[in-house]
């Protein structure tokens, strides 16, 4: 499928970002090189359906650290839009009010990791995000062959038909880096030095990001919920 519009080729990243670090970068960069777009907007999300609020740290310092990181990158932008509506940040919501924002004549990309690829049949609103995008572009792709990605491409479009119409696969260097880890190490004190930028690092020092009394309130809570 190739889109003919008038309009800019925009990549779209979404997560959490708590805290945005080197492998989110990365992927956006190597995406917008390969594929040659406009610019890469990142959408901090603001109040996540898949995560209890205690999981994340609050939106202005994710938004603040986002900022920082992206800086030094003039194709790089933020969108607040998820940041500045109330209730779940689903996708298909999100996609739906940026093509009213920005007009039906952009093309957009939606980036995501290859394990949520394959679990985009059970998001809210799965035809929604399609109806509303042009392109999904899926990064960490395993190694298939030409017969088991035909293969798997048919499973792909029985789950959620259309899919693999939109789908663009874009290989990226795999950095083993996660946010999850991230915030384990500063609660437990060992070294995030070399897996963000320098600038989130001090802000996450100033300000006191994920140290271990936060860690272990979340921890008493998820211990709580579960009893």
């Amino acid at each position: 499928m190739t889109i003919q519009r008038s309009g800019q080729h925009i990549g779209l990243v979404g997560g959490t970002f708590d805290p945005v670090h080197y492998a989110h970068l990365v992927i956006a960069e190597e995406v917008r090189a390969t594929l040659n777009l406009a610019s890469m907007v990142f959408i901090p999300a603001g109040s996540p359906p898949h995560k209890q609020k205690q999981d994340c740290a609050p939106a202005h310092h994710r938004l603040a650290m986002l900022q920082l990181a992206i800086s030094g990158n003039p194709h790089f932008s933020i969108s607040h839009v998820e940041i500045e509506r109330p209730g779940p940040s689903y996708l298909a919501d999100t996609l739906r009010i940026l093509r009213e924002q920005w007009g039906p004549e952009q093309v957009l990309y939606f980036v995501l990791g290859w394990d949520s690829l394959t679990m985009l049949h059970t998001w809210h609103d799965p035809q929604g995000i399609l109806a509303h995008l042009d392109y999904l572009v899926a990064v960490g792709r395993p190694g298939y062959s030409d017969e088991d990605e035909t293969e798997y491409n048919k499973q792909l479009e029985a789950r959620l038909p259309g899919i693999t119409q939109r789908l663009l696969v874009v290989p990226v260097p795999q950095l083993e880096i996660s946010s999850t880890d991230l915030r384990n190490r500063i609660a437990t004190g060992r070294p995030i030095k070399y897996q963000l930028p320098e600038v989130v690092e001090r802000y996450i020092a100033d300000h006191r990001l994920y140290h271990a009394a936060q860690y272990q309130h979340t921890a008493q809570n998820h211990l709580n919920a579960a009893e």
